[in-house]
Parts: structure tokens; C-alpha cells; sequence
């Protein structure tokens, strides 16, 4: 089941435990103390997975206490961390962004908060424009020199982004990103037009964030029926994430199906549709509950069909743009 991380040599497990949750200081992601962060942190050990990911700026750096916290006395060798950079982390204007500077300091203060001697996975948070890409590269692989980072990883690139950063490490013998954490789920598959052939292409491991699209394919939205008092999507013109939610509500009644014919639930239909795709390495998976861990959980006991995953395909295929209809039309010559 174990899945291997890029070319890293390193497997993961398919689930990864995002911990964006942990922490009492953001109060519109939750409000999770230490107590339920160890049980969830244990839980997730105890059904097989090896991998969890946090960032400096949960909660502002509660996330990673805590996950640090509710690790210790566990095999170091035996679990992976990921955590990431780019975000603010404080009043001062080199508190921010992808600088040597922001860098060297924020990861030690992960290490520090961490508990840990070195970090698994270290990923860039988001692209900075303020900050030469040689300059970020250059102090990401004196990380990995220094032993306090084993891989490297990138998070909200677009596809220029991603292959200019490989190119100033290919070109100045630096470490180079393994992976691409990105927004994708069964209803916002945006990355396939080119974020998914570059990862093949230059075999970084995808390991997808908000699979469930901010909760809305958990099943507790239907067309016609009022939402869920306090949900995220209450009112969807204030969510954070867009999509088309008639088209949305189309998939829920076929993940619906699907979760029926194996005596599952929409969330984990929703979830085997991205553990079914070959580029995808490990799925990022949240919660507020345990009820909501042990869902997630379940995704792991059954497999959908490649029928299945060819009726998600088809209602949620990404609509034709140029260049990429060009480039699949010039390809049909070959």
C-alpha cells in the first residue's frame, strides 16, 4: 500500500494526516486542543499512516507543537513530517516570505517547535515573487547539507513556477523538490492541464490538499436541502473555495452511488477517486472529530472500480483550453 515519495527512495502511506486543525489560535479552521491532536496523531498511526504534514503558520506554530508533542516517544525513523515556509510569522518585514533569511530562521523555529532533529519533508508554501528563485533554492539545499531537512518539497506552484525552480537547481547542483503539494479533489481538477504532466514528466510525488474541496463532498450538502448550521459553506459566496456547486451536487448523487454499492460513505468515495490515480502519491486528509478521522480512515478498506472512476471522470472533466486542446491534437499525428 505504501507508496514512494518522488524519487526519494522513501514510501509514504496513500493517507497523510494534515494537521491544520491542531492549534486554538485560528479559530475559522478549528479550535483542536493537545489531548484530541494525540488521539487523532495515534489513531492515524494505528491504521498504517506514516505521514503527516503541518505548516509554520497553523495556528500560528501551535500545529506544530502539538503534532511534535503528540509524537514524542514514538520511533523517529519510523514516521515522516512534512512541514512548510513562505507565510508570515511575525510583525517584522523579514517575517515573510522565501529568503535566505526567512528561511534559515523559520527552520529552526520548526525544529525547535517540533521537537525533532530534522524535518522529513520541507516545503515552500506558496511562490514569492519578491525573492530570486536561485535565492530560495541556495538555502533550501544548505538545509538539506546541514541535515536539517531530508527532501525538499514545493506547495501552490504554478507550472512555470515549479519547472523554473527545478531548472536553477538542475543548473546549479542544488536539491531539488521531490514534490508538489496542490489543491485537487474530484471537483477542481485544474492541475491536470499541466501541473500533473510536469510531475510525471520530472517524477515529483502529488500530494493533493483539500480532496474533500473545503467538506463539500462529505455528502452533508444536497441540492434542495438547507445546510448544515456553522458549516464552511454556509454561504458559498463567502467560502474560500470556488466551483460550480450544480455540478457539484451532480457528483455527490454519483459518489453517493458508488459509496452504496461498497457500503461506504461520499467521503470516502470522493477519496478513492484520487487514491485510484497513478500520479497521485499520498492525499492529505483533515479533521475536526474523530467520527470525521475514522471516515477518512476507512477510504484505506475498500478500492473502487475503474468503471467508477471513469463516471467522476466523465462529469467533472476539465473543460478544453488552449493550448492544451492544440497540444493533444498535434499529439494524435504521433
Amino acid at each position: 500500500m505504501m507508496r514512494f515519495l518522488g524519487t526519494t527512495g522513501v514510501k509514504v502511506s496513500p493517507l497523510c494526516l494534515g494537521t491544520m486543525t491542531f492549534g486554538t489560535k485560528w479559530e475559522h479552521v478549528g479550535t483542536m486542543d493537545q489531548k484530541l491532536a494525540s488521539e487523532m496523531v495515534a489513531r492515524a498511526l494505528d491504521a498504517g499512516v506514516n505521514f503527516f504534514d503541518t505548516a509554520n503558520v497553523y495556528s500560528v506554530g501551535e500545529s506544530e507543537e502539538y503534532l511534535g508533542r503528540a509524537l514524542k516517544g514514538r520511533r523517529r525513523e519510523d514516521v515522516l513530517i512534512a512541514t512548510k515556509v513562505r507565510g508570515r510569522m511575525g510583525p517584522g518585514p523579514n517575517d515573510v516570505g522565501l529568503s535566505r533569511h526567512h528561511i534559515r530562521n523559520e527552520i529552526d523555529a520548526s525544529l525547535k517547535r517540533l521537537g525533532v532533529d530534522y524535518i522529513d519533508l520541507y516545503q515552500t508554501h506558496g511562490w514569492d515573487r519578491a525573492t530570486a528563485v536561485e535565492e530560495t533554492m541556495a538555502a533550501l539545499d544548505e538545509a538539506v547539507r546541514a541535515g536539517k531537512v531530508r527532501a525538499i518539497g514545493a506547495s501552490n506552484h504554478g507550472g512555470w513556477h515549479l519547472m523554473k525552480a527545478l531548472a536553477a537547481s538542475d543548473a546549479h547542483g542544488l536539491a531539488r523538490y521531490v514534490s508538489l503539494q496542490a489543491l485537487y479533489n474530484v471537483l477542481q481538477r485544474d492541475l491536470e492541464y499541466e501541473l500533473v504532466p510536469l510531475c510525471q514528466d520530472q517524477h515529483l510525488g502529488l500530494l493533493p490538499w483539500s480532496p474533500l474541496a473545503g467538506g463539500f463532498l462529505t455528502g452533508k450538502y444536497r441540492r434542495g436541502q438547507p445546510r448544515p448550521a456553522g458549516a464552511r459553506r454556509a454561504d458559498p459566496e463567502k467560502a474560500y473555495l470556488k466551483f460550480d456547486e450544480e455540478r457539484g451536487f451532480d457528483v455527490i448523487t454519483a459518489l453517493d452511488a458508488i459509496a452504496q454499492h461498497h457500503g461506504a460513505t461520499v467521503t470516502q468515495a470522493a477519496l478513492q477517486w484520487l487514491l485510484a490515480k497513478p500520479w497521485v502519491t499520498s492525499v492529505i486528509i483533515g479533521a475536526r472529530t474523530m467520527d470525521q478521522l475514522e471516515d477518512n480512515l476507512k477510504a484505506l478498506t475498500w478500492t473502487i472500480t475503474p468503471g467508477e472512476v471513469a463516471t467522476l471522470d466523465a462529469l467533472t472533466e476539465p473543460r478544453a483550453v488552449y493550448p492544451y486542446w492544440m497540444i493533444d491534437q498535434f499529439h494524435q499525428t504521433r
